[in-house]
């Protein structure tokens, strides 16, 4: 038992290992992932995934697969494909058959594989899924409409593809056995009722549980954890394989009632899909038998090839015929189609059953279909990035700011990150405000930023941090709340009112749901506002090895440091919970006394 538990603590440690890694890289974490379950499964054999779990393996994979399908399902809402619905629905009903078709008759024709094995292997590559699909995302981060679609293919097409899957195995058993089609089509009707009527139901249900208050707040996480468990579990006792489309369903349910906030159930689903994707992976490459894969390569990589260049981009491009999509777009979305999770643990299932029953070859079908998956997250996350890059068809960096406020002080700082070459966006109910704004040349939202409306029209490419310059320091501590799930919380940032230092701390806001304070506790909003109505000015200067830091201090003892530029043209912000380290090179802004120019001709100002 404690070597048991000590295996299971290792694939949690590894897969954080694996995260964080890919996290200080810039790559999608499935890469360190598969080589790390690789290395430590078949290659030094640390664990040995089916004696380690046994008969709770796949169980539990499929059960692990229901909560990523889950939280990625609560992501979908019918708003934001209006565009692309027609994609969508192209990609995941004859796009499907397509690739089902290439991918079938590709390998049976070029690489002489048994029929119905090339069949069942088409089936299997229909698959995407989210597992893959959304840490692509998150690096390459395209356009709005290419992220919809693939996030809304991905997701979709497992239960689909999961399904169509079961009707081709079931097939080759019946055929294999003799028996009428007729079971076939009874099966088919039979997972598609049970899963829609089953998820439907525990959508409606978990609703009405959340919004009549029936469970307490402190347990909405661990009562939707349960209910998706039992949906999974009870539809697939009833029909085979119909959770993953139970789940899927109860999760678009969920997601487009506007009475309910899932936003906390959502954040804890997405933690805990990490923990299952680091870990499943790792276990599901461990079970990697290397010499079969090393003796059929040839084939593997064929199949590969044929799924990559062949099936990929042929479906993208029937599927899209008609669409508005530009041809760049459509490039890299043909380019875009990873293999995952649910194909990975639906080869090695089926796997089993077909040598249960001694079909030939059978084992032929997980090396060809992890190859594929290894294949396809190898290539598209090294190059996806550079190739959405090239086509322009990637949003950029998000190191651009929302500054909460459009007052005059709020635009004197956006004015000035403006200049040095910052993406600003002033957000500001007062039209008056907005209305000077623009006309300064600054990028505005004129709404409430906290607002539902803001929600849905609030442009925030390009944006990853939060400046709360508004004098109300109840809007900028609500507005710091709600954008530090968006940005994270270090990249929040919360100006000091005179409130603030009047105000007892039992009465205050908490400084963690706050963020950093800006510049310095002293700078509060109306010291701030006050000297540049009168001789003081925003000025940049140059920290260079005759004029270092130091001396800058020394020499500007009233300065109010806003923020500084690296060597980079990095932008950071002064903040008074920490000292930052000022290089030669670097250029500091700050409100500074205005300077006599006839008297102070030359100075290290710039």
């Amino acid at each position: 038992m404690e070597n048991i538990g000590l295996t299971i603590v290792l694939i949690i440690v590894l897969g954080f290992l694996c995260q964080w890694a890919s996290w200080r890289i810039g790559l999608p974490a499935i890469l360190p992932l598969l080589a790390v379950g690789i290395i430590a499964g078949p290659v030094f054999h640390l664990f040995d995934p089916k004696a380690l779990f046994g008969d709770l393996l796949y169980p539990a994979v499929s059960l692990a697969v229901s909560i990523i399908l889950f939280e990625g399902s609560l992501t979908l809402k019918f708003s934001e494909i209006k565009q692309v619905r027609n994609v969508v629905r192209h990609l995941i009903t004859f796009g499907a058959m397509l690739t089902w078709l290439v991918v079938s008759f590709g390998a049976y024709w070029l690489f002489e594989l048994d029929l119905s094995l090339s069949i069942l292997f088409g089936s299997l590559m229909i698959v995407t899924g989210p597992t893959v699909i959304v840490p692509i995302l998150r690096t390459v981060r395209p356009n709005a409409n290419i992220s919809n679609i693939l996030r809304w293919e991905g997701i979709l097409i497992d239960p689909i593809g999961a399904l169509f899957a079961v009707m081709v195995f079931e097939f080759i058993i019946l055929n294999s056995s003799g028996l009428p089609l007729g079971h076939l089509v009874w099966l088919f009707v039979e997972i598609i009722f049970t899963g829609a009527l089953l998820g439907l139901a525990a959508g409606y249900l978990l609703e009405q549980l959340l919004n009549r208050h029936w469970v307490p707040e402190y347990l909405h996480n661990l009562a939707t954890l349960a209910l998706v468990l039992l949906t999974s579990s009870a539809s697939n006792y009833i029909a085979h394989e119909s959770g993953l489309l139970a789940v899927t369903l109860m999760g678009i349910w969920l997601a487009n009632r506007e009475k309910i906030h899932i936003e906390n159930i959502l954040n804890f689903n997405e933690n805990l899909t990490v923990l299952l994707i680091s870990v499943l992976f790792i276990v599901l490459a461990g079970q990697l038998d290397l010499n079969r894969l090393i003796t059929v390569a040839g084939t593997a990589i064929g199949c590969y090839l044929l799924v990559q260049f062949v099936a990929r981009p042929l479906t993208v491009a029937v599927s899209t015929i008609g669409s508005e999509l530009s041809w760049r777009e459509r490039l890299l979305i043909a380019w875009i189609g990873p293999r995952g999770i649910v194909a990975a643990a639906i080869s090695a299932l089926f796997a089993i059953k077909l040598q249960a029953i001694n079909y030939p070859n059978a084992e032929l079908l997980v090396s060809l279909t992890f190859t594929v998956i290894i294949g396809t997250v190898l290539v598209q996350s090294l190059t996806a990035g550079t190739l959405g890059r090239w086509l322009g068809v990637s949003d950029p960096e998000p190191n651009g700011f929302l500054i909460v406020g459009a007052n005059p002080l709020a635009r004197a700082i956006a004015l000035a990150l403006q200049k040095h070459g910052a993406q600003v966006l002033v957000a500001d109910s007062n039209y008056s405000n907005i209305r000077t704004a623009r006309m300064e040349g600054l990028a505005t939202f004129y709404g409430n930023c906290v607002s539902k409306y803001a929600d849905q029209h609030l442009d925030l490419i390009g944006i990853g941090k939060l400046l709360a310059l508004s004098p109300q320091e109840e809007l900028n501590a609500i507005a710091s709340i709600r954008y530090s799930t968006e940005f994270g919380r270090k990249h929040i940032f919360h100006i000091a009112t005179t409130t603030d230092q009047k105000t007892l701390e039992k009465h205050l806001s908490a400084k963690d749901l706050r963020g950093y304070t800006l510049f310095d506790d002293q700078a509060t909003f109306a010291k701030l506002s006050s000297l540049l109505t009168k001789d003081y000015e925003i000025r940049t200067t140059k920290i260079t090895e005759e004029f270092d830091y130091d001396a800058y201090l020394a020499k500007n003892p009233k300065a109010i440091k806003l923020f500084y530029l690296n060597q980079k043209d990095e932008i950071h912000v002064f903040v008074a919970e920490e000292t930052a380290k000022i290089e030669e090179g670097y250029r500091i802004v700050s409100v500074l006394p205005m300077i006599d120019e006839v008297a102070a001709p030359a100075k290290a100002e710039v």
